[in-house]
């Protein structure tokens, strides 16, 4: 019998990396299987997750806003912050968001659009995990339509005033600042929206846990409620005008999901083959049957796919050339591929594939949400529609 190959192998996909790409990747996969792997099933049964603490930790190691550059960031590449991206989602989909939001969300936002005092006060500590940041963007009745938020800043003397309700907010109620989207009266602003750093211990700001979830239980999921949050003239992004601010931020999101739902989907298909090849039925091992070969064959092309598609976009990312519609295509396609591969292998693994023993059903359960979040598929195929047809079909 001849040796089993890997994913790797059978697609050569180290070949495709440099040597630093791949030394963070290791690092980053080192730290997941040995810090966060032995607990997640635990975290994901009792809905519970050491944010804090794992954040420091993820500091530590580089991993939070690690592809921007100064004010304590590490500066590395798209690419190697995507690989991070798919070895933590190898884990589990709640860490790798708790990763997205802090870094490509929040701390992107106050990077890209921010005032240097916004930046000097938040990003190094954020950077080092010192202090959380949340998004809010999301809001009860306007999901895919942001244009149609209802949470809004007016002025009062020298002072905004926000009120208004956003949900679905990773890392809502632990976190230290919010970066908060809503509409304002500002005449040089396309439709009138514009950002605002708020520090959640500003009177009149709460974030109330979303509890009962069956999907991304290792994250923190909450409400942000703005009641009469008073804020000076600087807690507002200077440069950040109309939907192409928030818009920005979650093309950053998204393309950290591009890898890491396929860490996800990678280490479902790991699972499957290990498992099959230690299960007997009918006295012979389920690898050795044609249906079980075939099923692993096939999610391995998928699997491989994604991944060869995810280091293209991360080459395009980093050479500055990548487009909406990309980053779309990625995460329409990787998601999608993921959740079915993960689906098909709880199959494999029958029975055992519903127990918090395996991964399996822990992955499928989050796929649920990372399909749905930064951009339901629908809203990705016609974002991919209106590019090659040039007709907008949202509406």
């Amino acid at each position: 019998m001849s040796r089993p190959s890997t994913l790797a192998q059978l697609f050569a996909l180290d070949s495709l990396l440099d040597a630093d790409e791949i030394a963070i990747r290791d690092t980053v996969r080192d730290f997941a299987n040995a810090r966060l792997r032995p607990h997640i099933g635990d975290w994901f049964e009792e809905a519970k997750l050491p944010a804090r603490e794992i954040a420091k930790e993820l500091g530590q190691i580089g991993a939070l806003g690690m592809h921007l550059e100064g004010y304590g960031c590490p500066g590395m590449s798209a690419t190697a912050y995507g690989l991070a991206c798919l070895e933590l989602e190898a884990v589990d989909s709640g860490i790798r968001s708790l990763v997205s939001v802090q870094g490509s969300l929040a701390m992107f936002s106050i990077h890209h659009w921010g005032s240097e005092e916004q930046k000097n006060e938040w990003l190094p500590r954020m950077a080092a995990g010192e202090a959380i940041g949340c998004f809010g963007l999301t809001e009860p009745d306007f999901g895919s339509n942001p244009s149609g938020m209802r949470t809004n800043a007016k002025r009062d003397g020298g002072d905004w005033v926000l009120n208004g309700t956003k949900m679905w907010i990773t890392n809502g109620s632990i976190a230290d600042v919010a970066v908060v989207w809503a509409q304002t009266d500002l005449a040089d602003s396309p439709a009138g929206i514009r950002g605002f750093v708020v520090p959640t211990d500003t009177p009149g700001f709460s974030a109330p846990e979303i509890h009962k979830k069956m999907s991304l239980r290792a994250s923190v999921t909450s409400e942000l409620v703005l009641d009469n949050v008073r804020l000076p003239e600087s807690a507002m992004l200077p440069k950040a005008e109309g939907l192409r601010g928030p818009l920005t931020s979650l093309s950053e999101a998204r393309f950290g999901i591009i890898f890491g739902a396929i860490g996800a989907a990678r280490d479902c298909l790991e699972t499957a083959i290990d498992y099959s090849q230690s299960r007997e039925v009918f006295e012979k091992p389920l690898a050795g049957y044609q249906i079980t070969q075939t099923k692993i064959a096939d999610m391995a092309l998928e699997v491989g796919k994604g991944h060869l598609l995810a280091y293209h976009l991360g080459r395009l990312k980093d050479r500055g050339e990548i487009r909406p519609e990309q980053i779309s295509t990625g995460k329409l396609n990787n998601t999608r591929e993921a959740i079915k591969i993960a689906r098909e292998c709880r199959t494999i693994l029958g029975a055992n594939g519903i127990t918090l023993e395996y991964p399996v059903i822990r992955h499928a359960n989050n796929l649920e949400s990372v399909l749905t979040y930064e951009g339901t598929s629908e809203v990705h195929q016609l974002t991919i529609g209106r590019a090659l047809t040039g007709q907008a079909a949202f509406r």
